[in-house]
């Protein structure tokens, strides 16, 4: 890579680091995770920083990256056998706090694509389309997993929308 490439790429990887660090915790719920998770995207991006770098949009593409390691990481044996507990900073009340593990363990609970569309969706705010790109896949089936993973939600979490203080919508 050219000494001009190279200072692109450190420049890029520090003004997103935190914010890659922060997907990748909300896609396995693990900060040591997150961290290898973040890492692996790291080298991958820097193999490929030519061609990211010349795409509409660097930070889809790293996305796509990361993502693609989780759902990886997640095909392997040990991910299967080595559980991770989530780390969570003190909510202000109880209340909060049982709300947001009940939320950690129920989301923990489903299939890896389904966590993925999820977190892509409603905590990193892209839409169907985007979160189709980030995970190689059509709108159609971003729909159908996002239906799907709120749906074990709700049979999970029955009532939490109300507990945790959220007005149900009708």
């Amino acid at each position: 890579m050219r000494a001009d490439q190279e200072r692109d790429y450190v420049a890029y990887v520090g003004a997103r680091m935190i914010g890659l660090r922060r997907t990748a915790y909300r896609l396995c719920g693990d900060w040591h995770r997150a961290e290898d998770l973040a890492q692996t995207a790291l080298v991958l991006l820097y193999r490929h920083w030519r061609r990211a770098s010349a795409a509409a949009s660097p930070d889809a593409y790293v996305r796509r990256i990361l993502v693609n390691a989780y759902l990886e990481d997640q095909r392997r044996w040990w991910s299967r056998r080595v559980e991770p507990q989530a780390e969570l900073a003190t909510p202000p009340t109880a209340v909060a706090v049982d709300a947001r593990l009940d939320l950690l363990a129920a989301l923990a609970g489903l299939p890896p694509g389904q966590r993925a569309v999820l977190v892509l969706r409603y905590w990193e705010g892209l839409d169907v389309a985007e979160t189709a790109e980030a995970l190689g896949c059509r709108p159609g089936t971003v729909k159908s997993q996002t239906s799907h993973a709120i749906a074990a939600l709700r049979r999970r979490l029955p009532g939490y929308a109300t507990q945790a203080g959220v007005e149900e919508r009708t």
